[in-house]
């Protein structure tokens, strides 16, 4: 039960974005930005972040959505697990690997980002854009991630309404409200 009196049957994200849509307005724009417009970073990559550092977070509908969005674009749920529990052995690029580790410690705490790791992202071939998308991406769900978890909100364990959210997100981006 939610902390608070959101609207009924609406989980996760969506149960606040529907009590406050002046608020989700410049927080789905920037979701969509960071996971859905053209970038350097495939979308499946992108949401790889946002699922790992919700997976670190702990926050179920957030690695459940965004974990189905990567699967839905990168077309392997085993990877996306993968991901979550051990991206250094996980079959990505070297390159998403130093991107994940930077994401882990913005998802602590962004002062345990060194410019070793950094150079290391580069090293890897990461631009300076995705080394600056990765960290935002991190930050920002690490807020989306406490936002959802705060309120308390009602988070369901069935996986196919993931999938069908983490479609919807991957062919349609983040501004318009998903269907739950």
């Amino acid at each position: 039960m939610a902390h608070i009196s959101l609207p009924d049957g609406l989980p996760g994200i969506i149960a606040g974005f529907a009590l406050r849509p002046e608020t989700a307005k410049p927080m789905r724009e920037l979701a969509h930005i960071l996971l859905h417009e053209p970038n350097t970073l495939a979308p499946g990559e992108r949401e790889l972040i946002a699922t790992y550092v919700s997976s670190q977070n702990g926050c179920h509908f957030c690695q459940a959505s965004h974990g189905a969005a990567a699967t839905s674009h990168l077309g392997d749920a085993g990877l996306v697990e993968q991901v979550k529990t051990d991206f250094q052995s996980a079959p990505v690029t070297p390159k998403l690997k130093a991107l994940l580790v930077i994401a882990g410690k913005v998802q602590r705490d962004g002062k345990l980002v060194t410019a070793d790791d950094v150079e290391r992202a580069r090293a890897q071939g990461a631009t300076d854009l995705e080394i600056h998308d990765t960290v935002l991406i991190a930050a920002a769900f690490s807020m989306y991630n406490r936002y959802v978890d705060g309120l308390g909100t009602w988070q369901p364990r069935e996986p196919a309404m993931y999938a069908d959210m983490g479609r919807q997100l991957a062919e349609h981006g983040y501004i318009t409200p998903s269907r739950a």
